[in-house]
């Protein structure tokens, strides 16, 4: 797919065509607008190319690995051809295998499941849930928050030097973000990467908000999984992936037992059953595999090649100077960052506004000017606070989704945006925030279970 380049000094191309664009929303002062959906962190619309090939193999349905008809055939060529070019995509290693999943949350959780007895997991603070939490059978040294990358590299370096003695020959695994959740914050993968290495562990990569903005290269940056989620990637249909390295995907019990899973069963004399699982990413793929799911992946990893990561984060970089010096220029707002203001990141910007709730001004945002955010702790509630600190915020006319009753609120908004993004959603939204801090809400708002919604 070609990218046209529109007159611009900053010689930004158009947006990617994504569903959803010319979808108008009301608001509650009257009238209608075309919705700017800015809320790319927790699902991007998906790109029009891939519904497009969603819908041309659609009538082709069929069963996959399972079936001698010709719609079987084709779907089972289908979805295994989705396996090679999202291992292309990564620029996996020729052995590394690409399993599909539900999401980056599942693929993780499908990691924990499969790494050896004894292993010592190291997880920053600052990870999103689907990083943080998975590891419940591990031993785990959760690292502090690092304030610069350099830091980050220096706290898995000490972390490593000082493993317990008695485990320090034995399996270790680092989990780290590539880009953050919450700030967009590029982290530094391949210093990670070598630190781990260095120490004999290895290392996984959460790349959901990664892989939708930037290439990544499991040979460049060196680690031994990634984990990706269709739904940030402008796929939908609820599929995942987890790539990397085969042996302990290989020589652990399957994440689901049953069929697809198992190559051969065969009961024995003593009543119960013997069962030889298979080698190769099946073994972790029980079940009917969602063919359309891996379809629209794969699809969508060969729209962004196409279009070129080179051009598509050059767009980015403007759509991210835009945001951030119109929200240079409101001094009640304060951008929320671990690394600094300059730090690289993806287009990922979160904040909070001084005098303002939260949940209020992501509610005025979307009632008022059709913008559609996030507000809460984006399911990285340590990684929040800590940037957030101990001083609430003004509870103000709604409370937080997360507070309980009672508790005091502290949560934030998030702006997020990407291929799909035109200019005008994000200008709309940097007016948007200088009308609210300056002229305050045009409408009364009130917490509805647990929402902040307009009052009627």
């Amino acid at each position: 797919m070609s990218v046209s380049t529109i007159a611009s000094d900053r010689s930004v191309c158009s947006p990617l065509p994504v569903l959803g664009r010319d979808v108008t929303v009301p608001l509650v002062t009257g009238g209608e607008v075309t919705y700017a959906a800015l809320d790319y962190a927790a699902s991007a619309p998906a790109l029009q190319r891939v519904w497009d090939d969603v819908a041309a193999y659609a009538p082709y349905y069929g069963s996959v690995h399972r079936g001698a008809g010709y719609l079987s055939q084709l779907s089972t060529d289908l979805f295994e051809n989705a396996r090679g070019t999202v291992s292309e995509f990564l620029d996996c290693r020729e052995d590394d295998q690409v399993v599909f999943t539900r999401s980056t949350t599942d693929s993780l959780n499908l990691l924990a499941s499969v790494v050896p007895a004894g292993c010592e997991v190291f997880v920053f603070e600052t990870e999103h849930h689907a990083s943080l939490l998975p590891w419940r059978d591990a031993q785990v040294t959760y690292l502090d928050a690092p304030s610069t990358p350099r830091q980050a590299v220096e706290t898995l370096e000490r972390a490593l030097a000082h493993r317990d003695p008695s485990r320090a020959s034995g399996p270790a695994l680092v989990c780290v973000t590539g880009a953050s959740n919450v700030t967009g914050e590029l982290w530094p993968v391949r210093e990670l990467a070598a630190t781990a290495h260095a120490h004999g562990a290895r290392i996984v990569l959460d790349a959901a908000q990664l892989a939708p903005h930037h290439p990544v290269s499991v040979r460049d940056l060196d680690v031994d999984w990634v984990a990706f989620s269709g739904h940030k990637l402008y796929a939908p249909f609820g599929a995942g992936v987890l790539a990397g390295r085969a042996d302990w995907l290989r020589d652990a019990e399957p994440y689901l037992a049953g069929g697809g899973a198992s190559r051969k069963v065969t009961r024995r004399t003593d009543g119960g059953v013997d069962v030889e699982w298979h080698e190769s990413a099946a073994r972790h793929e029980a079940g009917s595999p969602n063919v359309i799911g891996a379809y629209a992946i794969a699809s969508a990893c060969k729209a962004l090649t196409d279009a070129g990561f080179d051009t598509l984060v050059a767009r980015e970089r403007h759509l991210i100077r835009t945001v951030g010096e119109g929200l240079a220029e409101v001094p009640e707002v304060k951008v929320l960052s671990l690394f600094g203001d300059d730090s690289p990141r993806v287009g990922v910007i979160s904040f909070v506004v001084e005098g303002w709730n939260s949940s209020h001004f992501a509610a005025a945002l979307s009632a008022e000017y059709g913008i559609g955010v996030r507000d809460g702790l984006f399911c990285a509630h340590p990684l929040v606070r800590t940037l957030l600190g101990s001083d609430p915020q003004s509870q103000g006319e709604c409370g937080a989704p997360e507070a309980a009753p009672g508790e005091k609120s502290l949560n934030a908004i998030r702006v997020s945006f990407g291929a799909g993004t035109p200019d005008e959603h994000v200008e709309r939204f940097v007016r948007a925030v200088k009308e609210l801090v300056s002229e305050g809400a045009k409408w009364n708002y009130r917490t509805e279970g647990g929402r902040c919604v307009p009052t009627v």
